[in-house]
């Protein structure tokens, strides 16, 4: 595992414009920070959020702060009546609480060869290194602290939660480093149980009541993954955003196409009806049983595609609001 100290305080080079969407660019996830409005993570959320409603789960938000127990005054929340004191008294009192300002946001950012795919407009690495920009700046923005672990098929980089525009940049060099290190042979060998060590971390890390970001293809996602996230979500809120593309839901018709891991190639004619059938099946059956062991767990996902920009489909799936303040 590496650590913070191994990013040196130097920007990588831009991206040049024929390669934007392949690999990441710096410049764009710093810019991202003014996109990071307009949705938030707390339990109250639009109706047209994705966390609202029956199917979503019930985010904690952030913590409590006991203040003080004072009269009761006309519009206090009922449930907050303090009935001994009330009792004793003879008159209402209500306890009074303060809503606590710092929730740890980890962010763990999957850059493994899986994710070097995409068919139109970025690779699934890039959508999660914008994924992971837009999440740590508007975490930044509500006065949280952000941290992350980010790894590929051989290593992860931990970077510990901290409130300040530094360790954001940070992060996002890491995310960057990683990502600039994806090509296709170059003897990069896939390692999907990698997903499992991050998340093994993340449990150590996330003690108590953080937010878990989990931005991945969940390439390698088994049992070992289940119990993993399990005990992540057991005392802290945890999001999936979930990468695709569109290549990965509907062939393109007619021809042969050749598909590959980076190590093995596929000729797949894709003329023919039953194979794209069959293909769209196996991608529908994989969402909807990590869609199935994650609702048994209370853990929302967001599914996010490679063919549109970040910003829009969190705001669209959390429920955009232009008045939105907190995160």
């Amino acid at each position: 595992m590496t650590h913070l100290s191994v990013f040196p305080n130097v920007r990588p080079r831009s991206v040049p414009s024929e390669l934007k969407g392949v690999y990441a660019d710096l410049d764009d996830l710093i810019r991202l920070q003014h996109q990071a409005s307009g949705f938030s993570f707390l339990p109250k959320q639009p109706i047209t959020s994705l966390l609202s409603g029956r199917h979503a789960s019930r985010l904690r938000g952030r913590g409590l702060n006991f203040e003080e127990i004072r009269r009761y005054l006309p519009g206090d929340d009922i449930r907050s009546m303090d009935w001994k004191v009330t009792a004793r008294t003879k008159k209402p009192h209500t306890r009074v609480y303060t809503e606590e300002r710092d929730r740890p946001v980890i962010l763990v950012v999957d850059q493994c060869l899986s994710m070097f795919f995409g068919s139109e407009v970025a690779m699934k690495s890039v959508t999660a290194a914008e994924t992971a920009a837009l999440a740590a700046w508007r975490a930044m923005s509500m006065g949280d602290r952000v941290g992350a672990l980010v790894f590929n098929d051989t290593e992860i980089s931990e970077i510990k939660p901290h409130r300040s525009r530094k360790r954001i940049l940070h992060t996002l060099q890491a995310v960057i480093k990683y990502n600039h290190a994806l090509k296709i042979g170059t003897g990069i060998k896939t390692n999907p149980e990698m997903l499992n060590q991050a998340l093994k971390k993340a449990v150590h890390l996330a003690k108590h009541d953080y937010l878990v970001c989990i931005i991945s293809d969940l390439n390698g996602a088994n049992s070992e993954t289940e119990r993993f996230v399990s005990l992540i979500a057991r005392h802290n809120d945890l999001i999936v955003c979930l990468m695709y593309d569109l290549l990965e839901t509907q062939l393109p018709k007619g021809g042969t196409l050749v598909v590959s891991d980076g190590e093995l190639q596929l000729e797949i004619d894709t003329s023919k009806g039953k194979v794209q059938k069959d293909f769209a099946e196996i991608f529908d059956v994989r969402l909807q049983e990590t869609k199935e062991w994650l609702s048994k767990r209370g853990i929302p996902i967001l599914p996010l595609s490679t063919s549109e920009g970040v910003a829009q489909q969190v705001r669209h799936l959390l429920g955009y609001s232009p008045r939105t303040r907190r995160s």
